[in-house]
């Protein structure tokens, strides 16, 4: 990828006055500014010409035709293949659940079965051809749909019509896998087809997972050990070679999203989230006293501030140590991640948990942040593949709810979450894992982040923002669980005045990263607002509800991590990170 700045390499860098990093900078002695030179070199010359949302809404060109560092979209890998846009817009619509399904228009079902057949029979090209991938997946909804889902959600009249018309030309050029998926039992097409009935792969691993796919395509579920045998034997994709592929993609995105739409059993989530659990390895164990994991939706946020990078360094303040996972880049959304953020203000985003364990060892330091893509390489592997599948897949559930670094002390797990239901196997999760505390939030746009915004009368259904469940392991306990271990449990919806914060509206980003970045360390400089709030009542809330020592007293609890702001230790531990993340290089 080529940078913005080698675009405008004679816009000469000045410091820019007020500048919320110059807090930051003066920290540094002239000799250890080579860490952020890129940083600041990024921001002064943000300001002068790094084109940002507005302006490329207003010049009418699309994120990713820039390249950005300073926008979220800029960070998709240059190299994967965007997916045909007509069939993708469809799989949004077919390729869900059995409640949010909207079944097609006639007028689009026949859009989107001519671009198909048009691609397969090779008159559309690069980025206007339709992946195997997509494929895999609009098909496999259109089936699960018409064998499982309730009357509402299955084929309208128009797609009826729609398939009618053009199956017969179809049966004809789509390849077996594909008629596999789309009649498996060669009855829903109405030809009386023997391809799909017959199809069983072209090798061992395909024959596996076509043989799991059937079941799935039928609306049924897999066991444990059935779902875990598919993964481990498909993953890792081959990126480079797609004749050397252990399965053909079509296949493998039928049956991710497939397993999504049937609303996963808690033994097929459990499958996911164990699955490559030692896959380089058993994790390393921090010799600390206290560890959370926070589980962020990894494909980011693209409207509002992303808070947990922040409160990670105000936590580990007072010696609650905190990891964070993530990746560079995800669909669907393609939003802010905390590996953007600190890749821009210049911190090494390739440690192996190893080193993420000599950080969260470090008494300056106390947090780390670890890449799927150097702690589960096979999952990080289907990425390009989730972004034709368009929908996210079971893995976008059990990633969140990840260990890769382990602790000697107490180890809590804090995830978001966004579509109701999901709030119980999230916890079913932690509680596999074993930790001693699990919470989950529900935040601004599904993320971690709770809000001081008063919620608005018109809100939406469901759960609030702000919702938390969870349970902790209080001492003295005399109630256990069906496994043994002592929990106690709660539910509610955190409401910020009650705890002193007053209303505010949540600071807008857009996908910025240098905004996301200048709203979180004015914060960590002291200065009072909306940011600097969210950090307060996300940190406090966290060390409460986990039952972390010395937050029994929840307005005791804010009142630390004000501290830890406003002594300026928070803002230096973030200093030192980004240090101290290089020297291990």
């Amino acid at each position: 990828m080529t940078p913005l700045t080698s675009h405008i390499s004679t816009v000469k860098p000045r410091v820019i006055p007020n500048h919320p990093l110059h807090a930051l900078l003066k920290l540094f002695p002239g000799k250890h500014l080579d860490p952020l030179s890129r940083l600041r070199h990024r921001l002064t010359l943000k300001t002068a010409a790094v084109i940002d949302s507005a302006t490329i809404d207003q010049l009418g060109l699309r994120e990713s035709d820039i390249v950005n560092p300073a926008l979220s979209s800029s960070y998709r890998d240059p190299g994967l293949r965007k997916p045909n846009q007509t069939v993708l817009d469809a799989q949004a619509r077919v390729a869900t659940g059995p409640t949010q399904t909207r079944p097609l228009t006639e007028e689009q079902a026949f859009k989107v079965l001519d671009t198909i057949l048009k691609s397969v029979k090779g008159e559309l090209i690069d980025e206007e051809a339709v992946s195997e991938a997509q494929l895999g997946a609009f098909f496999a909804g259109m089936t699960i749909r018409a064998n499982a889902f309730p009357e509402s959600t299955q084929w309208s009249e128009g797609e009826r019509r729609a398939v009618n018309a053009f199956w017969p030309q179809m049966v004809r050029a789509l390849p077996p896998d594909i008629i596999f998926i789309a009649d498996p039992e060669g009855s829903l097409m109405g030809l009386g087809s023997s391809i799909g009935p017959q199809f069983t792969g072209s090798n061992a691993s395909e024959m596996r997972l076509v043989g799991a796919l059937r079941e799935v395509l039928a609306g049924g579920h897999l066991g444990y050990e059935e779902v875990q045998g598919v993964l481990r034997e498909v993953l890792p994709l081959s990126s480079c070679n797609k004749e050397s592929a252990v399965v053909r993609e079509s296949l493998l995105s039928a049956f991710l999203i497939g397993q999504r739409m049937n609303r996963e059993t808690d033994r097929e989530l459990k499958a996911y989230c164990l699955a490559f659990d030692n896959e380089l390895g058993p994790p390393p164990v921090a010799d600390v006293r206290s560890l959370t994991h926070y589980g962020e939706p990894y494909d980011g946020n693209t409207r509002y501030f992303r808070s947990t990078l922040f409160v990670a360094a105000v936590r580990s303040s007072y010696n609650e140590s905190c990891l964070l996972h993530g990746v560079d880049w995800m669909p669907p959304k393609g939003g802010i991640t905390e590996e953007q953020m600190l890749k821009f203000m210049g911190a090494n985003t390739h440690l192996t948990p190893l080193q993420a364990k000599q950080l969260l060892e470090d008494e300056e330091v106390g947090f780390a942040y670890v890449s799927q893509r150097e702690a589960n390489p096979s999952v990080y592997s289907l990425i390009g593949l989730r972004e034709h599948i368009k929908k996210r897949p079971p893995l976008a559930t059990s990633e969140k709810v990840q260990q890769f670094v382990r602790a000697q002390g107490k180890e809590a797990i804090v995830a978001g979450f966004y579509h109701e239901g999901y709030e119980e196997p999230l916890l079913m999760l932690m509680r596999r894992r074993g930790v001693k505390a699990g919470l989950v939030v529900k935040g601004e746009e599904g993320a971690l982040s709770m809000t001081t915004k008063s919620r608005s009368a018109n809100a939406s259904k469901g759960l609030p923002v702000n919702y938390c469940s969870g349970f902790r392991s209080p001492p003295g306990a005399a109630i256990f669980d069906a496994d043994g271990v002592s929990r106690e449990t709660f539910s509610f919806a955190v409401n910020a005045t009650d705890f002193g914060f007053e209303p505010t509206d949540t600071p807008r980003t857009d996908r910025s990263v240098v905004r996301n970045i200048e709203l979180g360390l004015e914060a960590l400089r002291g200065e009072k607002g909306p940011a600097y709030d969210r950090i307060v009542l996300n940190a406090g809330m966290a060390d409460h509800l986990l039952g972390c020592a010395g937050a029994e007293d929840i307005i005791t609890a804010m009142d630390r991590a004000r501290e830890a702001i406003d002594s300026g230790e928070a803002l230096k531990r973030l200093i030192t990170y980004i240090k101290s993340s290089n020297k291990l290089r």
